[in-house]
């Protein structure tokens, strides 16, 4: 639960990184601090180890061994100083400012470093930590009476010299780097959670709080920018956020009511419409049918009986209207059955053939002789068909190609059947691509506006859908879609 906060991961995380950089910082000084004392404690030491030579060669060359002895004993009083001799190439201690070790085998560590022809080390004599430093006494031309020609190695200069005090010194800057380490590093860990609590988590949760009022649905919700930075213009954006949606809601309430108005009004002229219909159709009847009585008294060469043809198909065509009317304001109940959908479209051609229009239209049939049946009403599927075949024929009164497609592609979840009417006609606006579905709208002189309402109404029936694309100049597609069930193509199959 701690960890799962944002800021806590990033405070934990950058004290995390604080700690390693300064750590390792640190250890790099105190390595460094390290060198640096030894360092100085050697140059210390051996510049004391050639003075010390000098003034003992000195005294030997004067025949004053006894000095010597002296020299050493005053020197190796300095506390610091655990050791000051002179011993042989074989480790014999020759002198010493210890006299009771004179005579005595000197340490191996101080004998390896003549061996391994070194001139300092660093060893350990139980819990001291000593340098150990060497420095050859070479021989000269002074020194050929006593010892012989030839340039030799008189004996060796041995000075171990006591890190305690340098080592105290490392413990003592260790500490200080240590302390200082600590309150720098609690310094930018509490400054850097104060900056992120203040500046980041506290934006945020406001955030956080405003956004839950938005999600809630109240839109009053504003965060309040507490500087301009990067939170502020966050801040700044969902404030813009929440405006355009408080916009948008007044729109879509106002679009809303609007449509419930016009909704309302529809339906109110639907019914008036099919009472008025519905009045109309029955006398309609009756009047055609008079009229056909009385043009059986003309003869056919007499002018009257083309006009009263005329009359009589123009109450035919009342009549579709009153009857499209009706069928939109009540339509009937689906019958479902399963259907084979190319044989729908063979027989629907067939009688689109017969039309007139289709004179100079070519048509191209393409099937899925795969496709599996669907679950639909034959009649009201079949008029949907029909209905957007003699539109496509309208549209090319010029002639053209009418092409009718059927296959079964994906839609989500489920299988669709489907059925596509192109034709070669001058195609749709854009802005009229939606309004071709409304009641009463139509670009024909002759039409009610209610064959592609009704289609859609019929294919929501179905379970189905009714789409169509168009560009200007290059035609129209109409698409038919039926969902395929697995389930219903078994039954269908056993049946």
């Amino acid at each position: 639960m701690f960890f799962k906060s944002l800021v806590t991961r990033v405070i934990f995380l950058h004290i995390l990184l604080l700690t390693v950089g300064i750590s390792i910082l640190t250890l790099f000084h105190l390595q460094r601090e390290h060198r640096h004392l030894v360092g100085s404690t050697r140059q210390n030491a051996v510049l004391l180890l050639a003075t010390i030579e000098k003034a003992i060669f000195n005294n030997m060359c004067t025949g004053q061994n006894d000095e010597v002895q002296v020299i050493l004993q005053s020197v190796g009083e300095n506390p610091q100083l655990s050791a000051l001799r002179v011993f042989s190439t074989d480790g014999t201690i020759l002198k010493s400012a210890h006299p009771e070790e004179i005579g005595q085998q000197v340490g191996f560590n101080e004998l390896a470093l003549f061996k391994n022809r070194r001139d300092h080390a660093i060893f350990r004599y139980g819990e001291q930590e000593m340098l150990g430093i060497i420095k050859p006494i070479m021989g000269d031309t002074r020194c050929y009476g006593c010892h012989g020609s030839g340039h030799q190695v008189l004996g060796l200069l041995n000075l171990n010299y006591s890190l305690a005090d340098t080592r105290q010194k490392l413990r003592a800057s260790t500490q200080f780097f240590v302390f200082s380490t600590l309150a720098i590093l609690v310094l930018l860990s509490v400054g850097a959670a104060f900056l992120l609590l203040r500046f980041v988590r506290r934006p945020i949760h406001s955030l956080i709080e405003q956004m839950s009022r938005v999600e809630q649905g109240d839109l009053s919700g504003r965060v309040t920018p507490l500087a301009s930075d990067e939170m502020g213009s966050l801040a700044g954006s969902f404030n813009s956020m929440v405006d355009n949606l408080e916009k948008a809601r007044k729109t879509l309430e106002q679009y809303h009511y609007q449509q419930m108005v016009r909704a309302d009004r529809l339906a109110s002229v639907g019914e008036m419409a099919s009472g008025v219909a519905h009045e109309i159709k029955n006398p309609l009847a009756g009047i055609g049918s008079a009229i056909a009585v009385l043009a059986d008294d003309y003869a056919e060469d007499d002018p009257r009986r083309r006009i009263v043809a005329e009359v009589l198909e123009q109450i035919s065509r009342l009549n579709k209207t009153a009857g499209d009317l009706l069928f939109f304001g009540k339509p009937g109940e689906p019958d479902p059955t399963y259907v084979d959908l190319n044989e729908l479209v063979n027989k629907t051609l067939f009688f689109v053939v017969q039309h007139p229009e289709s004179r100079n239209v070519h048509r191209v049939k393409s099937l899925d002789q795969d496709l599996p049946p669907v679950w639909a009403d034959e009649k009201q599927l079949q008029q949907v068909l029909f209905n957007v075949m003699i539109n496509a024929l309208q549209a090319m009164e010029q002639g053209g190609t009418l092409t009718v497609e059927t296959a079964r592609v994906a839609g989500g979840k489920e299988s669709l059947a489907r059925i596509s009417v192109s034709d070669t006609g001058p195609g749709i606006a854009e802005g009229e691509l939606e309004k071709i579905f409304s009641p009463f709208y139509t670009t024909k002189a002759q039409g009610t506006g209610l064959g592609l309402a009704i289609c859609r109404r019929l294919m929501e029936q179905q379970g189905g859908d009714i789409r169509v694309e168009s560009r200007l100049g290059e035609g129209t597609v109409f698409s038919i879609e039926l969902p395929v069930s697995a389930g219903d193509i078994a039954n269908c199959q056993r049946g």
